[in-house]
């Protein structure tokens, strides 16, 4: 009867698992179309209307040139670039609050509420307001890529910080990485703020609308500046799969399974590092994203990584894209920085993760 039982058992989770793979997929395959929806809306979303019709035609191979002068300008030199990079962002924004969630082993981790974000921004801004006369030198190295790159080591250092605080024994505390990360964000708050009072006036109109994020003023130039970060990042995230469903598990298992952790976690941390530093370099600070969007899709798919990771990039693509819709349109002619869209959503549903932690709310 044991062994009987016994069978049953593992043919029960067998099937459990096989349907909770199937909906994973399917989520994925809905998500993946929802995008395509959402960019074609976006393209004809905005002050000068661009109908559907154009919007589809730009997107279909050779079939550019029936698009009017008007259309053609306003669809591939305004808004296609602004959207591949808005896509790009939220996926990176969305995966790496997936990557930081596993590795610190908490739903509420996240690059923006926990400082990450902040470094990259100190990094930033350091290089728009002293790139001209203390950090001329960096400016002189890296050229183009100055922003990104400046991001990227900042938002590198801070994750590291981070990890060394929060981190003792193996175990990472929830509370530590939360005041650490508060803690951060105060010290690179002060420094922005220090080098906002230093600027001129066109660094501080550039500031100002780069701290509340936006993706106003995206171009080629740009995407070729902040995407090779990007798409590294994204194309390296899936390879952490493995290693983030074997740190659920706890480190020592995670080791038994033989996944070298320390090395595994470093890498981890580089990759959000360069996806999070070039998102905040262009788009300054859009925050909820992370946090919000894998733990939605954890409710729904599971905490399977090779699931999470691609699903969290697609709906982070579309919700970002849908919000800077949002931000075109509501003023327009004018424009709402997108931050202010992703924090009036975000926040609410953030504080509805929180309560049902706490057993407050029922799902």
């Amino acid at each position: 009867m044991r062994p009987a039982a016994l069978r049953s058992e593992q043919g029960g989770s067998t099937r459990a698992e096989g349907d909770r793979s199937f909906l994973a997929r399917l989520v994925i395959a809905a998500l993946a179309f929802a995008l395509l929806v959402t960019i074609v809306f976006s393209l004809a979303a905005g002050a000068s209307d661009a109908s559907l019709v154009s919007a589809i035609t730009a997107l279909l191979p050779g079939d550019s040139d029936v698009l009017s002068l008007r259309d053609s300008i306003i669809i591939y030199d305004i808004r296609l670039p602004r959207i591949v990079l808005g896509a790009l962002i939220g996926a990176s924004l969305a995966v790496s609050g997936a990557v930081m969630q596993g590795l610190f082993r908490n739903p509420l981790a996240d690059p923006g509420i926990v400082g990450v974000s902040a470094g990259a921004g100190l990094g930033a801004v350091s290089v728009i307001v002293l790139g001209g006369t203390i950090l001329a030198p960096f400016i002189a190295i890296f050229s183009f890529y100055a922003l990104p790159v400046a991001a990227f080591f900042g938002a590198l250092v801070f994750t590291l910080i981070l990890y060394a605080v929060a981190t003792r024994r193996g175990q990472t505390s929830i509370a530590t990485m939360l005041l650490a990360g508060i803690a951060l964000g105060a010290m690179a708050l002060a420094y922005i703020g220090l080098l906002t009072f230093l600027a001129d006036d066109r660094q501080l109109r550039d500031l100002t609308f780069w701290t509340l994020g936006s993706l106003a003023g995206s171009n080629w130039p740009k995407m070729a500046a902040a995407g090779p970060f990007i798409v590294s990042a994204l194309a390296i995230s899936p390879f952490l799969a493995r290693g983030l469903n074997g740190l659920a598990l706890g480190e020592a298992s995670a080791s038994h399974l033989g996944i070298p952790v320390q090395r595994f976690k470093r890498i981890a941390i580089v990759v959000v590092a360069a996806a999070t530093g070039a998102s905040v370099a262009v788009s300054g600070g859009i925050g909820f994203v992370g946090v919000v969007v894998p733990h939605l899709l954890r409710l729904i798919i599971g905490p399977d990584h090779r699931y999470l990771l691609p699903a969290s990039a697609l709906l982070g693509a579309s919700l970002l894209l849908l919000a800077d819709a949002v931000s075109r349109t509501i003023v327009a002619p004018s424009e709402l920085p997108i931050g202010i869209v992703t924090a009036a959503v975000g926040a609410p549903v953030f504080l509805w993760i929180l309560l049902r932690r706490r057993g407050i709310v029922d799902l």
